[in-house]
């Protein structure tokens, strides 16, 4: 089945934040989402949310969570699939810590592909690990956001989920940005690349299963390239 831009709502935009922790992909997720008029659908908030409210999901995840382990891909899939199909028939989403390897982003396909709610722009953050680690202490929730523990949630990010970038670049369209600059000049360049993105033909703005049929042309851009509104 060949998935393309028009399968969910018409027009959709369906976006991914790819980054390290501490990387803002929150904040750049909900001003994103605000200029598109999508939904922002963060994982770590909802099993954050399920932890506080002691659920099934939250007791099982818990402890992986405080350690700045990966949760199971099966409870983050059937976690997000309510919210991702619900989103993506109100216009689109910008999808927030999900996939984090290239393993979930192949079942995430799988599932999103068949319902026509797959993923068609990443969004890749990148800062420097000495302000990955500035950032995230400064807002440390409590014991367990140690230095050790962060630096480990950054190793577990660089040997995981970096991987996920040249993934992308080969299926769908990946917008490579600075986020290390401050929060309004991070946000300008991602809308500006989104808008040029999204005013291509629907195969070169991401459809997965284009590519793998061979009527996508994967690209990759950077906030390096001139700017067009």
């Amino acid at each position: 089945m060949q998935m393309t831009m028009q399968s969910a709502a018409p027009r959709a935009k369906r976006i991914l934040m790819v980054g390290a922790p501490g990387a803002g992909k929150g904040t750049q997720a909900d001003a994103i989402a605000k200029q598109f008029g999508i939904t922002h659908i963060a994982s770590g908030d909802i099993l954050r949310r399920h932890i506080a409210e002691a659920t099934t999901i939250g007791r099982t995840v818990e402890d992986l969570v405080n350690k700045g382990e990966l949760v199971p891909d099966a409870v983050i899939m059937d976690m997000l699939r309510k919210p991702v199909l619900a989103a993506a028939d109100t216009g689109g989403y910008v999808l927030d810590g999900f996939p984090r390897t290239v393993e979930q982003a192949e079942a995430a396909y799988r599932t999103a592909g068949n319902l026509g709610v797959g993923v068609q722009i990443a969004v890749h953050l990148e800062v420097p690990e000495e302000e990955l680690i500035r950032r995230m202490l400064a807002r440390a929730r409590g014991a367990d956001d140690t230095e050790d523990v962060i630096r480990h949630r950054i190793k577990v990010y660089e040997e995981k989920t970096r991987p996920l970038l040249e993934y992308y670049a080969q299926r769908e369209l990946l917008v490579q940005v600075n986020g290390a600059r401050p929060v309004a000049e991070v946000t300008w360049s991602i809308v500006v690349q989104l808008q040029r993105a999204f005013k291509r033909p629907a195969t070169q703005a991401g459809s997965h299963a284009g590519a793998h049929a061979g009527t996508a042309r994967p690209a990759t851009t950077s906030d390096s390239d001139k700017a067009v509104a």
